[in-house]
């Protein structure tokens, strides 16, 4: 269960609204990133998935942006 202490955690529906994706598409691309979710408790007892939401701003934040080519060696 993800502690409360200093932590914002968002739901999958959350972070979709942040990154401008669909509700669907929000646990593979935290699985790209590296970034773990915890389960809690949900009103009607099944477990929901929680993620930490700085690493998700910092994650997002750290996207090349569009159009960047990744591919090639960085020249700087």
């Amino acid at each position: 269960m993800p502690e409360t202490t200093g932590h914002e955690w968002w739901t999958a529906a959350q972070v979709a609204d942040h990154l401008g994706i669909q509700p669907g598409s929000v646990r593979r691309q935290m699985s790209r990133w590296g970034i773990t979710r915890e389960y809690v408790p949900s009103s009607n007892g099944r477990p929901e998935a929680r993620y930490d939401a700085a690493e998700v701003r910092a994650a997002h934040a750290a996207r090349p942006g569009r159009g960047a080519r990744t591919d090639l060696p960085s020249t700087a």
